[in-house]
């Protein structure tokens, strides 16, 4: 018996069309137009699901921090070191740059070009940051326990994690996931002792 797939409805064909094309170009370079045609929908079908351009923004911002953080806390639950975990975050964070021709970020991408007045856009910003921040803050209290040490490395791998994403996307090669990397493992190595 074949089951035909269900055809996704206007909203999840705008929000997707929307995402792959603000992934891609960028926020400032698509405009609602645009987006209506090739979502195949209707301009009041547009705007009864999205009242601007900025709230599809928010919502697409928002479905891919859902689907971030579900995939963090299958790497959090996965077996495993936490250094493997790190390790995992740095090899994705690689293979995604190349399989998204080094477009980086959404989140910082879309920062870039939005100004003061998109409350909604930087909020979403802010609490994606700040909840990869928080991941990889649980990755290091698994290997260092709960305290400043966890907190201190955690931080240095959320910059480096950050930093190899921004300057790969700049200069459209991986190197810097790789030395970021690397730099990540030593953070594990156990620390010198002051004698």
């Amino acid at each position: 018996m074949f089951f035909q797939m269900r055809k996704p409805n206007a909203k999840e064909r705008i929000l997707e069309t929307a995402g792959s094309l603000f992934h891609s170009r960028g926020y400032s370079e698509v405009g609602i137009n645009e987006i209506i045609e090739k979502a195949d929908t209707a301009k009041a079908s547009f705007y009864q699901h999205f009242p601007s351009k900025e709230a599809l923004c928010e919502a697409w911002l928002e479905t891919v921090h859902q689907r971030s953080a579900d995939h963090n806390q299958e790497i959090l639950e996965a077996p495993g070191t936490p250094l493997s975990k790190v390790e995992t975050c740095f090899s994705e964070l690689e293979n995604f740059l190349v399989d998204r021709d080094f477009r980086g970020c959404p989140y910082s991408n879309t920062k870039a070009v939005t100004d003061q007045g998109c409350e909604g856009i930087a909020d979403r910003i802010r609490s994606h940051k700040e909840a990869n921040r928080s991941f990889f803050l649980k990755i290091c209290e698994m290997e260092f326990g709960i305290g400043k040490r966890a907190s201190e490395i955690s931080d240095r791998l959320f910059l480096l994690y950050s930093g190899a994403t921004t300057e790969s996307q700049n200069l459209q090669d991986t190197w810097p996931v790789k030395v970021a990397r690397k730099a990540a493992h030593e953070l594990f190595s156990p620390e010198p002792s002051s004698n």
